[in-house]
């Protein structure tokens, strides 16, 4: 069960009671993610994201920041994506009133000082060096840029090495005067009290906190001619395969199914692509598929790292998978599907930080909360029809697209292999 409140300045708080909680998790949400990016300034979210941990008037240093959180046993930290930006703080409950200090410090009065930019500019390139030079973060994004070409969507949400060299600090204040408005942030609490003692504590910390500017939109996503394969040739040990294909919107209702079709074709040990791939054919250690939802867009991914020598073989394998979802699913694997999927997710609400992001990300999104039991209930109603009419409308075989990091040579002729 959730509480919701929206203060004068349009700021919302969400509070979520959870029973005998030693903890209280805190989490600030903030409508603006890479794909509200312009080219020229690809990777600002993220590089504010970094810049606010660096001090303020109150706390000069980063170290300060950190030490006021973690000098109680503290967790704080934040994380960029897509279409939000997200800044959270776990401690034990007695501590709560600091924990919403800092965050408020950090959010409101950070002082992005020049010398500071400069030097965590260059702990972002490494971040980026560091993402391109494994192979298996490598691939995940060019499978983006596959699925979204010539858009923020397909693009690393850090940017590139270019874009945030060209990054200033003005520019910097300019975006987050633009987008960091209390109408355009969700405030996530999750522990055990009163609603109303968290709307006055919030309310009262953002008491001078305003702005009603009109808020940049991001730039719509429509399908567009693009290549189907992509190799990078790379001396590594291992083939790093994603077969990617366009997914649903998280508005759309189909999600629901698309994603329970995701748990029975690779989530956890009993999945198609583990029980088939690893242990019957034993060609990956790691093989896995996920499911996203953006606001216009989705994808459904595959990844695999497989030895080069039985690339061909592994994909054969992985694709004949993705063509038995087109078929009536087992009532008996639909039934341990769900189980699984309620399981994990009733498991998850254990955790005041994962209670919070379940209500800040659907607040700030969508603009409305489904409850746990909500979604139980969508969940358990699924029919095995329904799978197979969500299967056959998104598995299209015009729509495969594959990313391969590894030892391949750039023209060989893998896309023979892409068939529904």
């Amino acid at each position: 069960m959730y509480q919701k409140t929206t203060l004068g300045n349009g700021l919302r708080i969400v509070s979520s009671i959870v029973p005998h909680s030693p903890s209280v998790t805190i989490c600030f949400f903030v409508g603006v993610g890479s794909r509200y990016e312009p080219d020229q300034q690809a990777g600002v979210s993220h590089f504010i994201e970094h810049m606010v941990f660096k001090g303020t008037p109150r706390r000069p240093t980063s170290k300060d920041i950190s030490e006021a959180i973690e000098g109680v046993g503290g967790i704080l930290n934040a994380g960029t994506d897509k279409e939000m930006t997200a800044y959270w703080c776990k401690v034990a409950k007695p501590h709560f009133g600091l924990a919403l200090d800092v965050l408020v410090d950090m959010l409101l009065h950070s002082l992005f000082a020049r010398e500071e930019v400069e030097r965590e500019r260059q702990v972002i390139i490494e971040e980026l060096n560091m993402t391109r030079d494994s192979p298996s973060q490598r691939v995940d994004t060019i499978i983006d840029e596959l699925l979204w070409p010539n858009h923020p969507l397909g693009r690393d949400i850090a940017g590139t090495a270019e874009s945030v060299t060209a990054i200033t600090d003005e520019s910097m204040r300019s975006y987050l005067a633009t987008h960091y408005q209390p109408d355009n942030t969700v405030v996530s609490v999750a522990g055990d009290f009163r609603h109303e003692d968290m709307v006055d504590a919030i309310g009262n910390a953002l008491s001078e906190w305003s702005g009603w500017k009109p808020h940049a939109c991001f730039l719509p996503y429509k399908e567009q001619l693009n290549p189907r394969l992509f190799i990078e040739n790379r001396e590594t040990e291992q083939a790093h395969i994603c077969i990617g294909l366009p997914g649903v919107s998280i508005l759309d209702q189909r999600h629901y199914a698309l994603d329970l079709l995701n748990v029975i074709l690779g989530k956890g040990m009993s999945s198609r692509l583990f029980t088939e791939i690893r242990d019957k054919l034993g060609l990956a250690y790691s093989i896995s598929s996920y499911s996203e939802h953006l606001l216009d867009s989705g994808a459904l991914t595959v990844y695999a790292g497989v030895d080069p020598q039985n690339l061909r073989t592994a994909l054969t394998a992985i694709m004949e998978q993705l063509r038995k979802l087109k078929e009536p699913v087992p009532q008996a694997e639909l039934t341990k599907a769900k189980e699984l999927s309620k399981g994990r997710l009733l498991m998850s609400m254990e955790d005041t930080r994962n209670v919070t992001a379940w209500t800040g990300t659907q607040e700030i999104l969508m603009g409305r909360i489904l409850t746990v039991d909500q979604i139980i209930s969508i969940v358990d109603s699924l029919t095995v029809e329904e799978l197979q009419k969500v299967a056959e409308e998104v598995l299209l075989e015009d729509k495969l697209r594959l990313a391969v990091v590894g030892p391949v040579k750039e023209d060989a002729p893998l896309g023979e292999l892409l068939k529904l």
